[in-house]
Order: C-alpha cells, then structure tokens, then sequence
C-alpha cells in the first residue's frame, strides 16, 4: 500500500493536514522544474494515434510520492525536471454569500473524509495515479482516487444530453483544439468542493479542462470554472501531470462513516479549547 493513499489506517493528524492542504501541496508537487534545473535537450516526444492527435494513453499522475518520493528522500524512479509550470494560483472570486458559507466549514465537512467523490476539477490534482484511455471516438479517465471514473464522448459539437441528472463527477464531453483535448463539463451537483478547505459551488458548475501535451511525460492540465450562483467571475486552475514509472492505478480504500473523523474532531476539540485559553 503507498504510503499517501487514505485509508482507516492513518493517523487523524495526518489525515486532517491531508485534508487542509492537498490542494496546495498538489500544486507545489507539480512545480519539480523550479528546484531541478532546465529541462533535459530533446525531451522525447508525445506519440500520435493513426488520425494524427496525441496519444494521452497511459498513466499520469499530478503528484504524491511518486513523482516527489518520499519526504526527505528521492524518487525511485525520477522524472526530467517539468518544462512547465501550473497556472498560478488564484483566490476563489465568491459571491459574499459564499465567501460567509465557505468560511463555517472545517475539514470534517469535507465530502472525501466521508468517502465521497471529489468532483471536476478537484480530482485531477489529487496526488493519486490515473490511467487515461483513448480511442478515436473517447476519452475513458480512470482514477485511483475514491475509483471514480469518467467516459468523455469525442464531437465537435459538444453536445451534452438534454435530460441531465445532475451527479458529482458531471458530464463530460470533449473535441481536439489542434493538440489540445478540450472537455466541457456541466451537470454537477452541488455537494462536491472545487480545492481547498470549503470551496462550495452552485448547480450551476460549468467546468472547461484543457489537456496539453508538452513532451511524453508531461501533460499541462488547465481548468476554468465558471458559476454564476457563487461566483464573480470565472476562476482558473490547474496542474502538472508527470506521467510517472512503475505505477500503475490500484485499489483505493475508503470505508463510509470513516472513524478517522472521530479523531479529527476531537483534535479540533483540543486545539479550539487551547486557542480560548
């Protein structure tokens, strides 16, 4: 078992930091090339399928140990350093109802503690493998994390049905912008969180992903989010994806009413109770 997935094993504390920061460290993870020197000369490229696009097929990952290795060590199997970089971060523009909202939550109101699916785009970043199948007419991206999975139709049109059911995943349809696969997401619910700690969102959840090939093993991912229930203006997010060696997805374990909460809340508990002494 990795050590990062989560499962009733790990500590609360752990698990309650896990919660607060995986966004932030998602995004961090993703940045190796600023610490790592210049890109190594003629990176191999992308491969192409018989109609010419690039073949995302395979294995990618936005972070974890096995793109970073373990805390204080190096990867086993180490990747050239990312030509790129994620979008840079942005505050979520909230509507002031939402922003009062997003403020009376705490990590034990996170719909993952309780093992529910992520949502798009929070999944992509998650620092757990995912396994990209592509054919001519489909995109199929299957996640280690909570083994969520979304099957992505390839038209131009990007038509999506007309009696959608609003789900936590969405649905999903996508078309190639020259070497970039496009995917437009509507049909949300609106229990999921879109990052950090209590990013709240509307049925209104209109997510547009940008897949961009940079080399064989990295994948810029872009995503912008507009909802105009909760939102300003449109947000934009994103990641880089590695595609790392010698992984490949595996079972993930979530148990439903995880006692970890127990312990998290009672760490809570102590820590409001030292902060009012």
């Amino acid at each position: 078992m990795r050590s990062w997935k989560v499962s009733t094993a790990i500590a609360a504390a752990a698990f309650a930091a896990y919660l607060l920061s995986a966004e932030k460290a998602s995004a961090q993870e993703s940045q190796p090339g600023a610490a790592a020197g210049k890109m190594q000369p003629n990176p191999k490229p992308m491969p192409r399928t018989a109609n010419g696009k690039p073949d995302l097929s395979g294995t990618w990952q936005a972070g974890g140990v096995s793109i970073n290795g373990e805390p204080g060590a190096p990867p086993l199997h180490p990747l050239p350093p990312s030509p790129v970089r994620p979008p840079a971060r942005q505050q979520i523009p909230y509507q002031e109802w939402a922003e009062a909202k997003r403020k009376t939550f705490t990590v034990l109101d996170d719909p993952t503690s309780k093992c529910l699916l992520p949502g798009v785009p929070r999944i992509v970043g998650m620092p757990m493998p995912m396994e990209i199948v592509q054919t001519p007419n489909e995109v199929v991206i299957l996640y280690e994390s909570f083994r969520a999975w979304r099957r992505i139709p390839l038209n131009d049109k990007l038509q999506h049905p007309d009696d959608l059911t609003p789900t936590w995943m969405g649905d999903s349809v996508g078309h190639w912008d020259g070497d970039t696969l496009v995917v437009d997401v509507t049909g949300f619910n609106d229990k999921t969180w879109l990052g950090g700690l209590g990013t709240i969102h509307t049925e209104k959840l209109h997510v547009v992903e940008r897949y961009k090939p940079i080399n064989y093993d990295t994948l810029l991912y872009e995503a912008t989010v507009e909802d105009p229930g909760a939102l300003t203006k449109p947000w934009t997010t994103g990641s880089v994806l590695r595609r790392p060696i010698d992984v490949r997805v595996e079972e993930y374990e979530c148990i439903e009413n995880n006692p970890d909460n127990d312990h998290i809340r009672k760490a809570l508990d102590l820590e409001k109770g030292k902060a009012q002494k």
